[in-house]
């Protein structure tokens, strides 16, 4: 076992997790990326390999409400009830929730609260 960055480290984590996470029509996956300065979140059906929704800071919807909050938690919690707003609108309730290998933490996990917030089940 050689060395890691971070990224490498991450990867692996998603590969190990993406395992047994699986998005089902009944249950898709809501997965959940950041870079520095955003923050992105969709909701997968891995069966069929089509993305039901998706929703980022960087969306024209969302972006006056973000401003200059998207690389931060508050626009992760507005990301977040972007999405449970769109899920609930195509009628997705439960998803399960991928956090695609970043630690359950700050951005993530401001995602996925606002997300439970919005409606969303998981």
């Amino acid at each position: 076992m050689g060395t890691f960055n971070k990224k490498e480290a991450r990867l692996r984590r998603k590969r190990r997790v993406r395992k047994k996470v699986r998005g089902t029509p009944e249950r898709p996956r809501l997965s959940v990326f950041k870079s520095v300065r955003h923050i992105y979140a969709q909701i997968i059906d891995d069966i069929s390999g089509r993305t039901l929704v998706a929703v980022s800071s960087l969306s024209p919807d969302l972006k006056d409400k973000i401003g200059k909050n998207s690389g931060n938690i508050e626009g992760a919690k507005i990301v977040g009830l972007g999405i449970a707003r769109k899920a609930l609108d195509k009628g997705i309730k439960r998803v399960v929730f991928d956090r695609s290998g970043f630690i359950y933490h700050g951005r993530v996990k401001a995602v996925a609260e606002a997300a439970r917030e919005g409606g969303l089940v998981f």
